[in-house]
Parts: structure tokens; C-alpha cells; sequence
């Protein structure tokens, strides 16, 4: 199975060449070094697009999204510091994915309503599991919930599709009382009550994943500890990329609706 580190491209410079360019770049921010450098780490940019999206979204065609991976890029070289210790990729794929997020939030990506309807069928999900034991389809949750199995299965592609805007929206249980994502990401926090917290954070979330059915289970692995793609995911368990997608966003809906049942 393949590591969750991205696959050196053949098209990217060897650690010399890369080297020398950094180099020139940093030491008199020579044009042509910085040109060659954003040409070297261009496959960044179509990772990312390539984990964010599946389809273009709200008049959000893929080439815009990846015309802003690559200011985010160009922001990127423009702010780094060698000397922080940071290795370039790392804070590149930070500025890259944040460069399209605020795009798309900028589209208002994701009404209210989906978000609702994303949670209600997550949670008929979970209710039934509970109720009968084991994992349930989605025939067995539209049942539950007066629906059509393809208004099921759409809620799951939408979740996929949301949790790339908003992952906050989905753990938020109510008006002030949301999940800060600082939180989870400020390990050295020095405040008591933030590693508290933190630490709260992270136990709920291993009960939730613990409490999911197998092949949801599964689905994060790949995607999120594995770095499969959604057609790589779709070829491992044999369903289509667009089915892959919806198992991605049922996992993170179920995740999140256990998450939400402990008043988070």
C-alpha cells in the first residue's frame, strides 16, 4: 500500500538543482530562480485540487481552482523562511489549499441547508446502527427518513463536497458552542485549558472512529493517513470514483454526527 508521502515527480529538479535555485532566490530574489522554482513545485497545486474537489462547484471551474493554487504558490515562495526550519512543501500545501478554500467560501460554497440535511441523514444513520447493531445501507436510512436512496447517497456526496469549506459547521452543536480548529492544531498551546481541551478533543474523536463501521473506518485510513486519491481509493474497493466520494463524505457525516452527539 502506498505511503501517505506524495510520490516524487520525475518533472521536479534533483536536490541539487533545487539547491542552487533556492539559493538564488533567496539570497537576491532573482526573477528566473523564482520562476523555475514555481515550475518545479507545480504538481503541489494539482495535488491539492485533486483531494479538494471532483467535480467544479458553485461556477468554480477546476482551472480556477488551480489558477488560485498557484497564487497561493507564488505566496508561498514570496513568505518563506529557510531558516524556521519548515521544509517548503509543508508550508506550500498550506498556503495552496488556503489560497482555494477562500475561493471557494467566497462562492458561498455551502448553503445552511445542505449543511441541515447533511446532518439529519448522518444522524438517521447513526440511530439505526445503534438501534439494529450493525452497519446499515443507505436503502435502510431512506427508508428511515421518507426518502429516495439517490437523496441519501446525495447527501453523502455533498458531505464530501462540505467538508473541504467548513469542517467547523459540522462539529458546531449549536449557536456558541463550535469547535476551534486552533485548538486542535496549537499542540504547544500554553494555556491549561486549551491543551485541556485539545486533549478532549482528540479522545472523542478516537471514540467516534472507533464506534464507525468498518469500511468507513477504512475510507479515512486511505484518504486521510494513506494520501489515496478517490479514483485510487474507487480501484482498491472496486466501486467508481464518484461512489469512493460518497463513502468519503458518509464517513466524515457519521464522524461528525457521533462527534456532535457528545456535545461537541
Amino acid at each position: 500500500m502506498r505511503s501517505g508521502r506524495a510520490k516524487k515527480d520525475e518533472t521536479v529538479p534533483g536536490e541539487r538543482v533545487l539547491q542552487q535555485l533556492w539559493d538564488r532566490y533567496l539570497s537576491r530574489r532573482d526573477p528566473e530562480a523564482r520562476r523555475q522554482l514555481a515550475l518545479a513545485y507545480l504538481p503541489l497545486v494539482k495535488r491539492v485540487a485533486g483531494r479538494l474537489i471532483l467535480r467544479p462547484q458553485a461556477g468554480l471551474s477546476t482551472e480556477d481552482l488551480l489558477g488560485y493554487g498557484v497564487v497561493g504558490l507564488l505566496e508561498a515562495l514570496d513568505r518563506y523562511d529557510r531558516g524556521r526550519g519548515v521544509s517548503f512543501e509543508a508550508f506550500a500545501l498550506r498556503r495552496i489549499k488556503g489560497a482555494m478554500l477562500d475561493a471557494l467560501r467566497r462562492q458561498g460554497w455551502v448553503p445552511r441547508t445542505v449543511v441541515e440535511r447533511i446532518q439529519r441523514v448522518a444522524a438517521a444513520a447513526n440511530a439505526l446502527e445503534q438501534q439494529k447493531g450493525r452497519p446499515v445501507a443507505d436503502e435502510e436510512v431512506a427508508a428511515y427518513l421518507g426518502l429516495s436512496v439517490e437523496e441519501v447517497q446525495t447527501a453523502w456526496q455533498e458531505a464530501h463536497e462540505a467538508a473541504v469549506f467548513s469542517l467547523e459547521e459540522f462539529f458546531g452543536a449549536g449557536e456558541g458552542h463550535r469547535l476551534e480548529v486552533r485548538q486542535l492544531a496549537d499542540a504547544e498551546s500554553p494555556d491549561p485549558v486549551g491543551i485541556y481541551e485539545q486533549k478532549e478533543l482528540r479522545a472523542t474523536l478516537a471514540e467516534a472512529i472507533a464506534q464507525l463501521s468498518e469500511e468507513d473506518r477504512l475510507v479515512l485510513s486511505l484518504y486521510y493517513y494513506e494520501g489515496l486519491t478517490l479514483k485510487e481509493i474507487g480501484n482498491l474497493l472496486g466501486v467508481s470514483e464518484s461512489r469512493a466520494c460518497q463513502l468519503r463524505g458518509r464517513a466524515l457525516a457519521r464522524l461528525r454526527a457521533k462527534i456532535r452527539e457528545r456535545g461537541y
